[in-house]
């Protein structure tokens, strides 16, 4: 695996969900310099110490947009991305980019939302065996740039329930199949998001990190 570089330093989010520490491990294998955000004031885009931000992430979709709102990075997210600052999400850092999720339905006429800053809805696989763990094929699509330069329907490593399913299909960057068809990542502009973890897919996952650091 070559070496990234140290294209600027990578601001991680911790709301206090995600696997961290691979996340981090996986940077540092790479030579990315990167550490977490201390506050959601380190992503104010035009005094921020980061020139890229990563959202990782796991767990219930209502408990973490609850999160977001509460720590006021829900917020700093949104003026980071709409910005078109480089971004990636990993796992509900995905889901969270959508306006809702099936995983959370309105309790008591109150809508749970997300960020709504990629239109469309989280939605729960319809077929018996749920979640999806373990590797899956990602099919990606022509002109990606978080997948250029990786063989054809590489393998990367899903824990999921809940699949992004985006209004508009011009943002999916790639596909799998679980279920029939479904989105495993979007990109737009300097936005990327993907629903499996590249932290723990081997030599894929770091080539996609890379990928996403030299941008």
């Amino acid at each position: 695996m070559r070496s990234a570089g140290n294209g600027g330093l990578v601001g991680v989010i911790d709301y206090g969900a995600g696997n961290l520490g691979s996340v981090m491990n996986a940077l540092k294998r790479l030579s990315l310099p990167a550490r977490f955000a201390a506050g959601p004031e380190e992503l104010v885009p035009a005094s921020s110490p980061f020139e890229k931000i990563l959202f990782p992430g796991d767990g219930h979709f209502a408990a973490a947009a609850a999160s977001l709102e509460k720590s006021g990075y829900g917020a700093a997210i949104k003026e980071w991305i709409n910005a078109d600052k480089p971004f990636l999400g990993i796992c509900i850092g995905l889901q969270l980019l959508f306006d809702y999720s099936e995983e959370a339905p309105p309790e008591n006429g109150r809508e749970v939302r997300g960020l709504g800053l990629v239109p469309g809805t989280v939605r729960r696989f319809s077929g018996r065996k749920v979640p999806q763990i373990g590797w899956n094929q990602t099919t990606a699509e022509p002109g990606s740039k978080i997948f250029r330069g990786l063989r054809e329907n590489s393998f990367f490593y899903y824990i999921h329930s809940y699949y992004a399913d985006p209004s508009d299909p011009s943002v999916i960057a790639a596909r799998a199949e679980y279920y029939g068809s479904y989105c495993s990542a979007v990109e737009r502009g300097a936005l990327a998001a993907v629903q499996f973890h590249p932290e723990k897919s081997g030599a894929a996952g770091l080539r996609l990190l890379e990928n996403w650091a030299s941008a």
